[in-house]
């Protein structure tokens, strides 16, 4: 179904020749794009686009799909436990289960957000500077660098979440916490002066479930120059796009989704068609052909896509010689 070659044409041509653009496009360029700021809009030309052979494996815990059933059915009977499921260069994700009256150490990481969604049952977040929140499921939580921030389960019964945290990265405590000893590093006290906040592309809670019950589109949760975390909402379809159309990977960069509303299908090339029910967390590795959809005749769904540097610009690379891709 996909190619096996390590280079790999990418992107449709609609340049004519060496001076203007084909006739046909509907857009002038933009000035000076060559120097523009990290966007989508820049006209489409061809290139060489370097990709694995093979292609980029996976090593645990990262797999094409965890289903957030099976890892329910391996924790069966506990309260209490964490399950990794992802891990990157950037993100470090795991599902996390808190036993009523649990709660966390607070802690921050010094210059990247953590985040997450809550599955099922609630749990208390506080972060420095916010009221503190009770979150049910379907609520997602962002928090800003050097933010504090405590987790507490207030209910009768579990809390089940999805969180990310900056992969290879030690948090930092307030002083008023007890540092959890963490192997090669030792804890000194320090002073620090730099604040973290929110602003229109970051808020620190949103409710998911509302998003998806509404006729809002194209809201941010989260959004800088690392982290992306966006909520991306798909339409209902009632059949999948072509098995020809596969569309796009990006270079050196994972891409993660969390189904946090819905159902979802995922074409990853190497592995198939990927079938996603709400909790289920699903990994495209990097340079592997990619494309998501709501599954056919399932209604509307939400997938967390969780990727890095897309406020920079982020490469999309489509099939060449085709309209194909998304």
């Amino acid at each position: 179904m996909y190619p096996n070659k390590t280079v790999l044409i990418a992107i449709v041509l609609l340049m004519v020749g060496s001076h203007g653009w084909c006739q046909t496009s509907d857009r002038a360029p933009q000035a000076n794009w060559w120097s523009a700021p990290g966007r989508e809009d820049g006209p489409p030309r061809i290139v060489w686009a370097a990709q694995k052979a093979p292609e980029t494996p996976y090593i645990g815990p990262n797999k094409p799909v965890w289903h957030i059933a099976d890892i329910l059915r391996a924790h069966h009977g506990k309260q209490s436990w964490d399950q990794s499921v992802l891990l990157t260069p950037d993100f470090d994700g795991h599902y996390i289960s808190m036993a009523p009256g649990e709660k966390t150490k607070c802690m921050f990481y010094a210059d990247d957000r953590a985040f997450g969604w809550v599955y099922s049952g609630q749990v208390k977040v506080t972060i420095d500077g916010q009221e503190p929140k009770l979150l049910p499921k379907g609520w997602a939580f962002n928090v800003a660098p050097r933010l504090s921030y405590c987790m507490e389960n207030v209910g009768n019964e579990p809390a089940v979440f999805f969180r990310i945290t900056p992969a290879t990265q030690a948090p930092s405590y307030p002083e008023s916490e007890t540092p959890t000893p963490l192997k090669g590093y030792t804890y000194v006290r320090a002073r620090i002066t730099s604040t973290g906040g929110y602003d229109s592309l970051n808020v620190p809670f949103f409710d998911v479930d509302a998003y998806g019950a509404s006729q809002r589109t194209g809201e941010r949760f989260l959004y800088d120059g690392h982290t992306n975390a966006n909520l991306h909402p798909d339409t209902n379809i009632t059949e999948l796009p072509p098995s020809t159309n596969w569309g796009h990977f990006h270079a050196n960069m994972a891409e993660a989704w969390v189904d946090v509303y819905g159902q979802v299908d995922v074409l990853i090339s190497g592995v198939g068609l990927v079938h996603g029910e709400r909790g289920d967390v699903i990994h495209a590795n990097e340079e592997r052909w990619h494309r998501a959809t709501s599954r056919p005749n399932s209604g509307k769904s939400i997938r967390m896509a969780i990727t890095s540097r897309s406020k920079e610009g982020q490469v999309l690379y489509f099939q060449a010689g085709t309209g194909a891709g998304d």
